[in-house]
């Protein structure tokens, strides 16, 4: 994490949250919320994608907001199959971007977590841009991505990728007819791809 990263707790639905903020250097264009991986098998805000979302976040000028799931680091609680973390997830952003343009971001069962976010939210949010990474359709019910969203959504997937399975995820998208992006080559977690991923990213953030 960068010097500059704030550290803090906020109230949650099922306790303490923790967070990481960090800030772009001149006025932010609006508040990004970034979900990790799975809380069982490791998941936490400085996990590598999760930390290569929130640089890229900041390098396009929004405040990047990444928080530990209920039961993972300082957060308290115990996991919830997604259920309690999509309360969690709508907890930050209500304390901390609770007004103007929204990004949201998630990585593996984050990104599952994230697709619920999206739809729950889309009609009261301006949700400006939505970024799913190494999305987990294989072992979730990742949520259909509302359709005036489309367009504003990028949906990354590594092309070997073992964890994940990329035709689970087209099987995802294709009755959506939304894209996928897929990385030649690509594993779950990128490795020796990460400045690829933010590229990625950072692209489809200041378009």
């Amino acid at each position: 994490m960068n010097a500059q990263t704030e550290m803090l707790t906020m109230a949650g639905p099922a306790g303490l949250i923790e967070l990481a903020i960090d800030r772009p250097e001149t006025a932010p264009r609006g508040s990004a919320v970034i979900a990790h991986p799975h809380p069982l098998h490791g998941g936490t805000l400085t996990n590598k994608v999760v930390q290569t979302l929130a640089r890229a976040c900041v390098l396009s000028g929004w405040t990047a907001v990444r928080f530990n799931f209920r039961g993972v680091g300082a957060s308290e609680g115990v996991y919830d199959e997604g259920r309690g973390e999509l309360d969690d997830l709508l907890a930050v952003v209500a304390a901390q971007a609770s007004e103007g343009p929204l990004c949201l971001a998630g990585f593996s069962f984050g990104a599952f977590v994230t697709s619920h976010a999206a739809a729950r939210l889309h009609t009261s949010r301006d949700i400006q841009r939505l970024v799913l990474i190494g999305t987990a359709a294989s072992r979730f019910e990742v949520a259909a991505v509302p359709a005036e969203l489309h367009t504003r959504t990028l949906v990354v997937h590594g092309e070997q990728d073992d964890t994940v399975p990329l035709p689970s995820v087209m099987d995802w998208a294709r009755p959506q007819v939304l894209p996928v992006t897929v990385v030649p080559g690509g594993g779950h977690f990128f490795h020796g791809q990460l400045p690829m991923l933010r590229e990625l990213v950072l692209r489809h953030l200041r378009a």
